[in-house]
C-alpha cells in the first residue's frame, strides 16, 4: 500500500511540475502569434538555425520568463535580445515563455536534431 502512494504521490508531482513548466501563466497560443519575430533567430520551432543563438524549444517556462525579464530589466547584457524585449509587455513575455516551453525541444525524445 505504501508503495502505491508512493507512486501516485509521484505521479502527482510530475503532473504538476508539467503543467507549471509549460504555461508560466502565459498562454500558448498568444504566444505562437508573437513569436514570428523570435524565429528569424532562433526558429520557428525553437531550434535555433545558426549556432551562436540558442536552442530554445522545450526550455522550461519559468527559466524563459527568467531570462526574458532579465533581459528587459537589464540584469542580463544582450544588446539584440534587450532591444525585442523592452516593447513587450509582461503578459507578452509569458506567452512566448510558455509557446516555447510547450515545443518538443532538442533534449526531449521525438524531438528535431540542430
Amino acid at each position: 500500500m505504501k508503495k502505491l502512494s508512493n507512486i501516485l504521490l509521484a505521479s502527482l508531482f510530475m503532473l504538476v511540475l508539467s503543467v507549471s513548466s509549460v504555461s508560466a501563466g502565459g498562454n500558448i497560443e498568444d504566444g505562437k502569434e508573437k513569436s514570428a519575430v523570435c524565429a528569424s533567430c532562433h526558429g520557428f520551432d525553437g531550434i535555433s538555425p545558426a549556432a551562436i543563438y540558442p536552442h530554445i524549444g522545450g526550455q522550461y517556462a519559468d527559466y524563459l520568463l527568467h531570462s526574458l525579464r532579465g533581459y528587459k530589466s537589464g540584469e542580463r547584457q544582450n544588446i539584440i535580445m534587450q532591444g525585442m524585449v523592452m516593447a513587450l509587455s509582461d503578459d507578452d513575455l509569458k506567452d512566448l515563455a510558455a509557446y516555447y516551453a510547450s515545443l518538443p525541444g532538442v533534449l526531449k525524445e521525438g524531438a528535431p536534431k540542430p
